[in-house]
């Protein structure tokens, strides 16, 4: 972000508490932010520039000319100043964080709008700052858009303390589950870290905006030729001819001068080469297809009474050009809730295929009602683990009682029986809620217990240790001592982590439960595997000793602690693993699928953590067992980033050239490189974290990691800031030659929704900023296929077909006038009625070409997503390019000699049947008017692909309305009312009632669209295109449209994810600290029947099992549900 000079030199701030004279010394930013694009001075002159970057409107302005010879309540808040921000409250400053009203200055905040991630994360104050005094002063680093990093000391009593991101609170978090807390500010306004990563609002235009102004330049100096042309003309003709026409015209001597004048006659004739009414229909269609959008019913999320909205009605052609989709995770792709589907115990396996009893109409849910705990929001559908459980079997109890005791969740009980979990991942939170529905209940923690209830008994067990989580490790365990005296490990992680360090006699369930997670990992859930080891009370008092000295050395500390860590968590024994669903958003899988038949690319950005992100990725089918190799970059210097990117790339395409990706691309005088796609075989994916990335943006390897990516079918990168996640777009729009959509629903997504060509919100969990920021907006990211492959497509094939018929139909009839000067003395007398003039653009024409802009369709929505194919040519631009235009001009000036020269022929030297002469300026003008509009009927009917009855009444209607105002206005009566404006008296009766007029018409109308017919006849026998391929099948079936298939799409895949939690290392230490002390929970109440089973209770019986098998078989018409 550019800010004033001061800032860009700043490389330390001084702040002192509540000091404002000497804060405002520096000359700090206030608090005031702008976000708004105009302001009430700024409006007109900005508005204005942006609308004359269309130079056409500059050039209907010169015409003219030519012919008419928000206030917030935060804004006062400064650098310096101690405010208090209370529960839900959003916090609007960076602050540094100084007391709360929890026990030891902890504070709960949401970081939504930053990284995306709902879950609440947790942030503590020093002590020394608890007591609220002003004799504080903070030296930290200057503005700066890093969000994971904060360097600074503080200055107390002659005392520094050093401070980093965990004690500060960032805007554009929410304070939770916290009554108060107060904090200093630090950085305020647009110095803010999140401000400092938003993008800016840029004016949007269209591809075929930016075309149009390249087809206009042309079009001007094509304008400005034949104007030259005639006046030279008229220059030759004035010297040679005009001598013979003294009678009638007084003549100019100063023949330079006459055709200086006539230059400028012919500009004003010929201006409807480009006329006006090109851009009033182009905003008009463009505002029909957006109604289009927000009419659709298909797009319409019920749930949420949320409709499918086009927030901009000048982008909507834009949609069918898409080739690069960058999403965001959280929100976007997954719903960010996570569910417990399955599990293996002991070599069994639990949870049915829910698809399975989907197919049989019927779902057996397992009834928790036994257990006043259990959360009625948890599901279940094996009732075998809860007979397991009822049953005291050892293994299932085991199984459940690791799942509430090994995690760092905390539990809140507002009132009796009323649990609230807050988990730092919401991996964490399904796994102990489904202990605590299956009766292990999770209750309360202090820093040196755990409290759960087994089966209705409360039991505390002694939290000794948390050997805590990190990306090496993959794992996390707890030593816990059980109120019997029994010390205990249990242990959590990735499979291949965890196999390594169980007992041998763990081989044969080792074996089974692999099999499991094989199964697991193929329907795409999240596996892990569960262990635990009793151990020995002497061994354990040493380890803990050794533990302690390590702790507190200060050298080698991580090392030490991780050689003890591996020396304990070994020979365990296995007990099972869970499989845990990151439940995706509805249909997000056959989306993805149908966008990637069409060739469109989808980079996900996102701030989760990577394995997080490549667990989606598999999820989703962005990444795929089936693809060669998926590149992982997570080096930590610019020489092994670009080595590794290189790597990538060799393996890709080993005889791939260095110098030869980039070619010219000439756009208005500017020469921008363009990465041009580069053949590979195979499909690569290719994963990058934010630290990696930071590195790869730079200048000098930014094209080194755009053309690796480039060369990928998926791209994800994960641990990124919003910053990065613009920075990524941009570089994907500067050097591809490609549209680009950002798709995203938090105020972390706003930059690239901002950046992008196309930006698209979704109104999700996260609040409305990335909606407010969007070009479109909808509730499901499914809706996008939708958006796309048939709005967008329908939108963009609409446009061309209205540009490419509309300078048709003006070229043509723009030409005749060129063509007639040459007979008329290059006098600029226009070779039609004025009226025809008046009227051609306004009535005769206007309403069919609108109506075809509006209602056509090659095919309906149900192919157009049965073909996603048909997307492709708008990538391509095939509809309406430079090449397209100048094919378009080639026809009208060939559709201009015969609309000339033909009906000249017909009436040369003629007599109509009452034997007078027929070869009159009025007769030649009405006969041309009706070739022409003829003409153009009948070449829009051959461009017509979808007939509807507003297209017949527009395209009948509007050549009907000719013949009545051509009569109309050729009529005595109007005649004798204006003699000057309706001269034409009686040249309608009098032409149109000969024959020879009407076989004239019909000619000049065969021989104007033969060219085409035949063109288009030999092309889609020889080389049809995939449209022509599609309609021809559409036309065999003679079947309506396919209903859109929503098909089960499977994993099949060895991969298991790792060690998926996303809560961040040394989380474990904040809970042993005692800083996660919070106030007394409430008298804890039995929420078990305190035995075994429960009250009538009895294993299900022979009859019971075939009244299932009975009920499944049942051919029933509509679902049940069924509680046993």
């Amino acid at each position: 972000c550019n800010f004033s000079l001061y800032f860009l030199l700043e490389v330390e701030r001084k702040i002192r508490a509540n000091d404002r004279e000497y804060n405002s010394s520096f000359k700090y930013a206030t608090n005031s932010i702008k976000t708004s694009k105009y302001n009430p001075f700024t409006f007109l002159p900005l508005n204005l520039f942006e609308q004359f970057q269309r130079i056409a409107n500059a050039y209907f302005l010169f015409l003219l000319i030519l012919q008419v010879c928000k206030i917030q309540k935060w804004m006062n808040v400064q650098v310096g100043d101690i405010i208090k921000l209370e529960n839900n409250q959003f916090v609007t400053a960076d602050l540094f964080l100084l007391s709360s009203s929890e026990p030891l200055n902890l504070v709960y905040i949401e970081t939504a709008e930053l990284d995306g991630e709902t879950n609440l994360k947790v942030k503590q104050a020093l002590t020394v700052t608890g007591d609220m005094r002003d004799s504080l002063e903070v030296c930290c680093e200057p503005p700066n858009n890093r969000l994971d990093r904060f360097t600074g000391t503080l200055t107390f009593d002659s005392q520094k303390y050093s401070l980093d991101n965990e004690r500060v609170l960032l805007r554009g978090c929410t304070l939770r589950n916290t009554d108060w807390c107060f904090g200093l500010v630090l950085f305020a306004g647009p110095e803010t870290k999140l401000m400092q990563n938003c993008g800016k609002s840029t004016f949007k235009r269209t591809s075929i905006d930016r075309l149009m102004n390249v087809l206009v330049l042309f079009i001007f100096g094509l304008l400005a030729l034949m104007c030259i042309i005639l006046a030279v003309g008229n220059g030759i003709w004035e010297n040679h001819a005009g001598s013979k026409f003294n009678a009638f015209l007084p003549r100019e001597e100063n023949t330079v001068f006459s055709a200086f004048l006539t230059f400028w006659s012919y500009i004003i004739i010929l201006n409807t080469v480009v006329p006006i009414s090109l851009y009033v229909s182009m905003e008009v269609i463009r505002l029909g297809n957006s109604y289009y959008i927000n009419w659709d019913r298909t797009m319409y999320h019920a749930r949420t009474d949320t409709p499918a909205e086009a927030r901009t009605t000048t982008l909507n052609e834009e949609l069918g050009q898409i080739k690069y989709i960058f999403s965001d995770k959280t929100g976007t792709l997954t719903q960010n809730i996570m569910t417990f589907n399955k599990c293996s115990i002991n070599g069994k396996s639990y949870g049915q295929d829910q698809s399975h009893m989907h197919q049989l109409f019927i779902i057996f849910i397992v009834d928790f009602s036994f257990n006043r705990l259990a959360d009625p929001k948890f599901l279940f559908y094996d009732h075998s683990l809860v007979e397991g459980v009822k049953l005291e079997l050892p293994d299932v109890h085991a199984f459940f009682r690791l799942l509430a005791l090994c995690h760092t969740v905390m539990a809140e009980e507002k009132r009796e029986g009323d649990l609230v979990y807050q988990a730092q991942s919401p991996d964490e939170g399904a796994l102990v809620t489904a202990a605590r529905n299956f009766g292990f209940v999770f209750r309360s923690r202090s820093p040196e217990t755990v409290t759960i209830e087994e089966m209705g008994i409360q039991r505390s067990y002694e939290m000794l240790a948390i050997l805590d989580f990190n990306n090496v490790r993959k794992r996390m365990s707890v030593i816990v001592r059980n109120p019997e005296g029994k010390l205990s490990l249990y242990c959590k992680g990735a499979d291949t982590i965890i196999y390594e360090r169980l007992h041998p006699s763990c081989s044969e369930v080792m074996k089974v439960t692999t099999e499991h997670l094989n199964e697991f990992a193929g329907e795409g859930l999240r596996t892990l595997v569960l262990a635990y080891k009793d151990l020995d009370e002497e061994y354990f008092s040493e380890w803990k000793q050794r533990h302690h000295e390590s702790n507190v050395a200060l050298e080698y500390r991580e090392e030490k602690l991780e050689k003890l860590y591996e020396e304990i968590e070994k020979d365990m024994m296995l007990i099972g693993a869970t499989a845990i669903e990151d439940k995706l958003q509805d249909g997000v899988a056959q989306t993805i699928e149908q966008l990637a038949k069409a060739e469109i690319k989808i980079w996900v950005l996102t701030g989760d953590k990577q394995e997080t992100a490549e667990n989606i990725g598999y999820s989703c089918n962005l990444l795929r067992e089936e693809m060669n190799d998926v590149f992982i970059v997570a080096a930590n210097s610019p020489e092994e980033v670009r080595q590794e990117l290189r790597d990538a790339r060799l393996k890709m395409c080993p005889d791939t050239e260095q110098d030869k990706f980039l070619i010219p691309e000439i756009i208005l005088g500017n020469i921008p490189k363009v990465v041009q796609d580069e053949n590979v075989n195979g499909e690569y994916g290719l994963v990058i974290n934010g630290h990696s990335l930071a590195f790869a943006l730079e200048s000098n390897m930014e094209l080194e990691f755009l053309r690796t990516a480039c060369m990928c079918k998926t791209v994800i990168c994960c641990r990124v800031t919003p910053l990065q996640k613009a920075q990524v777009v941009e570089l994907v729009k500067k050097y591809k030659k490609a549209v680009t959509l950002a798709i995203g629903d938090g105020a972390n997504d706003v930059s690239m929704i901002k950046a992008a060509h196309i930006g698209v919100g979704i109104s999700g969990q996260e609040g409305m900023q990335a909606v407010l920021s969007s070009d479109f907006s909808f509730a499901q990211f499914r809706f996008l296929q939708h958006l796309l492959l048939v709005h967008g497509r329908w939108s963009y094939l609409r446009m061309c077909k209205f540009l490419r018929y509309f300078f048709y139909k003006n070229f043509t009839f723009t030409f005749v006038h060129f063509w007639y000067a040459f007979f008329c003395g290059f006098s600029a007398q226009t070779v039609y009625d004025e009226g025809f003039i008046t009227l051609y653009n306004l009535v005769y024409t206007a309403l069919p070409v609108l109506g075809m802009s509006l209602f056509d369709q090659d095919v309906n929505a149900g192919w157009s997503l049965e073909y996603p194919q048909l997307y492709v040519p708008g990538q391509l631009s095939q509809y309406f390019s430079k090449r397209a235009f100048m094919m378009c001009a080639l026809h009208s000036w060939y559709s201009s000699l015969v609309l000339f020269f033909v009906p000249y022929a017909a009436t040369y030297d003629t007599a109509r049947d009452d034997g007078k002469d027929g070869a009159d300026y009025q007769s030649f003008a009405l006969i041309t008017q009706t070739c022409l509009t003829v003409t153009m009927c009948v070449q829009l009917g051959l461009d017509l692909s979808y007939w509807t009855v507003v297209n017949n009444l527009f395209v009948w209607g509007s050549l009907g309305m000719f013949f009545i105002l051509t009569f109309t206005m050729y009529t005595d009566g109007l005649f004798r009312l204006r003699p000057s404006s309706f001269a034409f008296i009686g040249t309608a009766r009098n032409c149109l009632n000969q024959p020879n007029v009407w076989l004239t018409v019909a000619l000049t109308a065969i021989l104007c669209v033969l060219p085409v017919v035949a063109y288009r006849f030999f092309y889609s026998q020889i080389s049809p295109t995939i449209n022509d391929k599609v309609r021809y099948k559409v036309c065999q079936m003679k079947e309506p449209a396919p209903r859109p298939r929503r098909t089960k799409l499977t994993r099949r895949s060895t991969r298991r994810s790792g060690y998926a939690f996303s809560h961040a290392h040394g989380y474990g230490d904040l809970v042993t600290s005692g800083r996660f002390l919070r106030r007394h929970a409430l008298t804890p109440s039995t929420g078990l029947i305190p035995t075994g089973r429960s009250p009538g209770f009895n294993v299900t019986s022979s009859w019971c099992v075939k009244k299932i098998c009975k009920v499944a078989k049942t051919k029933v018409s509509n679902p049940k549900r069924y509680s046993l």
